[in-house]
């Protein structure tokens, strides 16, 4: 347990339940997920393509509410397989020849009178029918604003263990470089950054590492297999974990010689990366930040080829609110941590793209990445 992450559990659950009271919301009931492991530290597991559950799994969460301890409610083989055998503080274990439905009752009537529960968005149907059943007649809400409102301006020691977690990626990247070569394939470049990220300490990917090029080549499908060719322009997108903190990174490398306009295009993404930093000021518009950053883009008259937003909110997740997105008219604060990833993308040419973490702040956003944004060597 990093002790320095503990000391702030309190001062966050205290946070969240005057956004409680500020509602009307007695209670929250999160099931496992970064905002659980936000408010109380149970750690998320690593994320896996098929759904591991066990007898009475809608129940796994736990309850907050104003003037108490996380209460949580844990199935017998969660605690056993997940948490050590050890469960957390104030817990009601539901064995797997148990009533869940009765237990999960018994934990809701330690709440006292509650008039209105928030759910966390990622729980289970079942558990909010499960919530009606044991409270009928209290209202039953979304509560998956409530702790992204807290989530989005981040600690020193969140920007500390962010910042880390941007180091891991950097490195990663710097030993990874010199291997773009002609004839590599992406699926070994895939292999050769998840190995960089895991030796330096990486608990996982923080979302599955994309590697491609837009001559059609892609790490996530079978064309990954097929040999990269000389001039290709081959695009990075992956990230880090660290104590429970996302990176999101990007770079791209020429394996060999660049092509024709690759320069003079990375020249515009870099002009359009450092707009979108300089406007990412406590005050600013979430939507007005992405318009900065497509600026030079579009004063080049590339405009069509920059085809998503400048960015997305990240933390303990990998894609958090705010976005830095057309629709998003958030007012952004001194603290909020965002990717900064124009791209260009070609048709039947070539594409470039760069990606850094930055940090809300006066004067202009501060870069967490410390890998430099020109274009870098390969073999």
């Amino acid at each position: 347990m990093d002790e320095r992450l503990a000391s702030e559990w309190p001062l966050r659950r205290e946070r969240l339940f005057a956004r409680l009271e500020e509602e009307g919301v007695d209670a929250l009931f999160l099931p496992p997920s970064a905002d659980l492991e936000y408010l109380t530290g149970v750690e998320r597991d690593l994320p896996t393509f098929g759904e591991i559950t066990y007898a009475h799994g809608w129940v796994t969460g736990a309850f907050l509410a104003p003037g108490r301890e996380p209460l949580f409610v844990l199935p017998r083989m969660f605690v056993a397989f997940h948490l050590g055998g050890v469960a957390p503080g104030d817990a009601v274990v539901v064995n797997e020849t148990a009533d869940g439905d009765a237990l999960f009752r018994e934990a809701v009537a330690q709440l006292g009178d509650v008039g209105r529960v928030a759910v966390g968005t990622r729980a289970w149907a079942r558990t909010a029918l499960g919530l009606r059943d044991a409270l009928p007649g209290t209202e039953i809400v979304d509560g998956g604003s409530l702790v992204a409102s807290l989530r989005r301006v981040k600690s020193e020691l969140e920007l500390e263990l962010m910042t880390t977690a941007c180091a891991i990626v950097d490195e990663a990247m710097a030993a990874t470089a010199s291997r773009v070569v002609p004839g590599v394939t992406m699926r070994e470049l895939q292999e050769d950054v998840e190995h960089e990220l895991a030796i330096r300490g990486s608990r996982c990917p923080s979302f599955p590492t994309h590697i491609f090029s837009w001559l059609g080549r892609d790490s996530g499908d079978e064309t990954g297999a097929e040999p990269v060719g000389e001039g290709e322009c081959v695009m990075f997108d992956f990230g880090a974990v660290h104590r429970g903190y996302c990176s999101d990174f990007g770079r791209t490398v020429v394996a060999g010689e660049p092509p024709d306009g690759y320069l003079e295009a990375y020249a515009v993404m870099l002009a359009a990366q450092e707009a979108g930093r300089a406007a990412l000021v406590p005050g600013a518009l979430a939507r007005d930040v992405n318009a900065a950053c497509r600026a030079p883009i579009e004063a080049a008259g590339l405009g069509a080829a920059f085809r998503h937003r400048m960015g997305h909110g990240i933390g303990l997740d990998v894609h958090e609110r705010p976005f830095l997105s057309p629709e998003d008219d958030t007012v952004l604060e001194a603290g909020m941590t965002f990717t900064d990833e124009p791209s260009i993308l070609l048709d039947d040419r070539f594409g470039v793209r760069i990606e850094d973490i930055v940090v809300s702040a006066e004067g202009g956003g501060r870069v967490l990445n410390r890998l430099g944004s020109g274009p870098l060597a390969a073999g």
